[in-house]
C-alpha cells in the first residue's frame, strides 16, 4: 500500500486541466508575493515549476515571506481568462489555498534576491550558492547538465564502451599541472596524488583486456582560473579503445558530440561528420591558433617570403601574416583606430594596413613600401578585390601567429562575421611531439607524454626532434579546445627512447610509470582514446562565458570555495598525525 506523502500530493511539473475541481497539496518556496486588497496571490515554485497560489485568508498572508519553505492545500481552478500567464506551463490554473503550513522559515534577511541573484557579485552567490542554485535560470542549468551526461552514458554504452570507475588517490604523475597532493598517515614523508586525468589506469585497462572503457571522469588540477577553465576539478567523458586508429576514435567522438549538440544545443546548426581535419601547421597559419573558431570566415596568409623582396625594414626577415577583409575598404577611420589601440594592447608595435582603391590602387600606410612592379603579386597573394582592406602583422613567426589569430578573431566580432547559432567542429592534428622548455632550453613533451610519435621507434632514433610529429589531436568548438587524445605508445624500447629525448632516463621510468612500464612487457595491444571536458560542453551549449555557471559548487577564481570554507586550516593534532609541520 502507498503511503500518502504528507507534505504535497503532487509537484508543481504534475498540474494539468485533468486534476481540475481536485484537492491538491503542493510543496516548495515562496517566490513573490502580491497583495490586491482582500485577496493575495503568491507564486510557489519547486523543481519541477511555478504555480499561482490564492489566497483569502490576510492572516496567513501577514505570515509569510519570499523564500519561505510551504506547504500548501486547496483546490485547483482555471484561471480567468484576463490573467493567464503565458511564460509559464501552469499559467491558465491556480490553486485556491484552503490550508497553508511554513516548513522552513526565513530567520535573517536575505542577502540577495533569488530571482535576480545572477546580478549580483558572484562572491556573494557563491557564498550564498544554495539560494543563487533555487533562482530557475541557475537551477536549470544543472538540470541541463544532469541530462547531457546521461545522455552521454547512453550513447557511449550504445557503442560498446564499458563503463568502469579508476582511483582517486594515486600517485603523482606529470600531466601538465600541478598535482593536488593528500598526505599518508601510515606512510611518513609519502604522499598520493589527486589524479589530473585516469591516464595511466586507462590505458592500464587497455592491457587488461577490455576493448573499450569510459566514465564521467573527475580530474583535479592546482592551476589558475580562467573563463574557460575551473581552478581544482573538472568533469571529462574521458575514454579509450584497443586496436584502435586515430580514425576510430574520431568516428566515435563525432557520433557522440553531434548527438549531444543537436538534442541539447537548442536548434542551433552542427558541424555534420566528419568533422574537419586540420594539422597544427596549418591552424597555426591560416588562424593563428590551434583552436580556430571556423564560425569566423576570415583566414591568414603567409607574406613573409613577399616582404623579403620590398624595402620596408620593419617586415625584413620577420614572419609577416596578412588578414584580407573582404569589402572592408569603406571601414571608418575610427574602426582603424580602435583596431591599432587593441593590437598595442595585445603586444604589437602597430598595425598596417592597406586598401584597395575603385581604380585598383593601393591606399594606406604600408603602401608606399611595396614597389609597383610587386603589386600584382601581392594582389594575387592576397586575393584582393577592389574594395577590400588588408591587415599586415609582422614579428617572430611565434609572435606573428599569436597576433595574427588574435587580430583575425577580433575582426570577425567587430564586423560582426561571426557565424550566429552555429556549433562548428573541427579535429587538430599533427602536433609536435617535442618543443624546447623555455625554462630549462631542452627539449619537453609538448602535449601527454604517452603519445604515440609518427613513424614510431625509428622516428625518434632517425630524426631531429623538431620534426618529429604525434599522433596527438584536439576537438575544437567554437574557438574552445574540448579535448585533447592521442594514441598511445604502447610499446617498450619506444616509451623508453621516447622519454629519453625529454630527459628522462629509463630508470627514473622505471620510477615515475612503473606500472606502464611493467604492463608494456606482457603484450600491450595498440590503443587510442580522448577526453572531451563535460563542463566546457555545457558552456557552448548554454551560451555561457564563465565555466563557474555550469558546476553545482565552484570554487571561485581563486581557488576558494566560499561555500565550504575551504581551503581551511586544520588542527595540529591532525597535522601530527599524518607527519606534517607547517613552516
Amino acid at each position: 500500500m502507498k503511503t500518502q506523502n504528507i507534505y504535497r500530493t503532487h509537484n508543481i511539473g504534475e498540474i494539468n486541466d485533468s486534476l481540475l475541481d481536485s484537492k491538491l497539496r503542493l510543496a516548495g518556496w515562496v517566490e513573490n508575493i502580491r497583495d490586491h486588497g482582500g485577496v493575495s496571490f503568491i507564486d510557489l515554485r519547486d523543481h519541477y515549476g511555478v504555480v499561482q497560489i490564492v489566497i483569502h485568508n490576510p492572516e496567513t498572508v501577514d505570515k509569510l515571506s519570499r523564500e519561505q519553505c510551504i506547504s500548501v492545500e486547496g483546490t485547483l481552478r482555471l484561471r480567468d481568462p484576463d490573467t493567464v500567464n503565458p511564460k509559464i506551463a501552469t499559467g491558465t490554473v491556480e490553486l485556491v489555498a484552503s490550508e497553508v503550513n511554513i516548513l522552513g522559515d526565513i530567520l535573517e534577511p536575505l542577502p540577495f534576491e533569488v530571482p535576480t541573484s545572477t546580478e549580483v557579485k558572484e562572491e556573494l552567490r557563491l557564498k550564498y550558492r544554495y539560494l543563487d542554485l533555487r533562482n530557475p535560470a541557475v537551477h536549470n542549468k544543472i538540470l541541463l547538465r544532469s541530462q547531457v551526461v546521461a545522455a552521454m552514458r547512453d550513447l557511449m554504452r550504445a557503442e560498446g564502451f564499458v563503463e568502469i570507475t579508476t582511483p582517486i588517490l594515486t600517485a603523482s604523475s606529470p600531466e601538465g599541472a600541478r598535482d593536488y597532493l593528500v598526505p599518508s598517515r601510515k606512510h611518513k614523508g609519502k604522499f598520493y596524488a589527486l589524479p589530473q586525468a585516469p591516464q595511466i589506469f586507462k590505458q592500464l585497462l587497455m592491457v587488461s583486456g577490455f576493448d573499450r572503457y569510459f566514465q564521467i571522469a573527475p580530474c583535479f588540477r592546482d592551476e589558475d582560473a580562467r573563463a574557460d577553465r575551473s581552478p581544482g576539478e573538472f568533469y571529462q567523458l574521458d575514454f579509450e579503445m584497443s586496436f584502435a586508429t586515430q580514425e576510430d576514435v574520431f568516428a566515435v567522438a563525432e557520433r557522440v558530440l553531434y548527438t549531444i549538440f543537436e538534442r541539447f544545443g537548442g536548434g542551433a546548426e552542427v558541424t555534420p561528420a566528419p568533422f574537419p581535419r586540420i594539422t597544427y601547421k596549418e591552424a597555426m597559419l591560416r588562424y593563428g591558433s590551434d583552436k580556430p573558431d571556423l564560425r569566423n570566415p576570415l583566414y591568414i596568409i603567409d607574406l613573409s617570403d613577399f616582404f623579403n623582396k620590398c624595402s620596408f625594414a620593419p617586415f625584413k626577415n620577420k614572419t609577416v601574416r596578412g588578414i584580407r577583409v573582404p569589402g572592408g575598404a569603406s571601414c571608418t577611420k575610427s574602426f582603424h583606430e580602435q583596431m591599432l589601440a587593441f593590437a598595442i594592447e595585445i603586444g604589437m608595435q602597430g598595425l598596417g594596413y592597406i586598401t584597395v582603391q575603385e581604380d585598383g590602387s593601393y591606399k594606406g600606410p604600408i603602401d608606399k613600401f611595396i614597389p609597383a612592379e610587386l603589386k600584382k603579386e601581392l594582389a594575387s597573394l592576397a586575393g584582393l578585390n577592389v574594395g577590400d582592406l588588408l591587415f599586415f602583422i609582422a614579428d617572430t613567426e611565434d609572435k606573428a601567429n599569436s597576433y595574427a589569430g588574435q587580430i583575425r578573431q577580433r575582426l570577425g566580432e567587430k564586423l560582426g562575421l561571426i557565424e550566429e547559432n552555429a556549433f562548428r567542429f573541427c579535429f587538430i592534428t599533427d602536433f609536435p611531439m617535442y618543443g624546447i622548455d623555455e625554462e630549462t632550453g631542452k627539449w619537453a613533451f609538448t602535449h601527454n607524454p604517452f603519445s604515440m610519435p609518427q613513424g614510431g621507434y625509428e622516428a625518434l632514433t632517425t630524426k631531429d626532434p623538431s620534426e618529429i610529429l604525434a599522433y596527438q589531436y584536439d576537438i575544437v568548438c567554437n574557438g574552445v579546445e574540448l579535448s585533447s587524445g592521442a594514441v598511445r605508445n604502447h610499446e617498450v624500447a619506444t616509451m623508453v627512447k621516447a622519454f629519453e629525448i625529454a630527459g628522462y632516463d629509463e630508470d627514473t621510468l622505471k620510477t615515475k610509470f612503473p606500472s606502464l612500464y611493467n604492463a608494456f612487457k606482457y603484450g600491450a595491444p595498440p590503443h587510442a582514446g580522448m577526453a572531451p571536458g563535460v563542463d566546457r560542453i555545457l558552456m557552448l551549449l548554454t551560451r555561457e562565458q564563465n565555466i563557474r555557471e555550469v558546476i553545482a559548487f565552484p570554487m571561485n577564481k581563486n581557488a576558494q570555495d566560499l561555500l565550504m570554507g575551504a581551503p581551511s586550516e586544520v588542527t595540529e593534532q591532525q597535522l601530527r598525525e599524518v607527519h606534517i609541520k607547517i613552516r
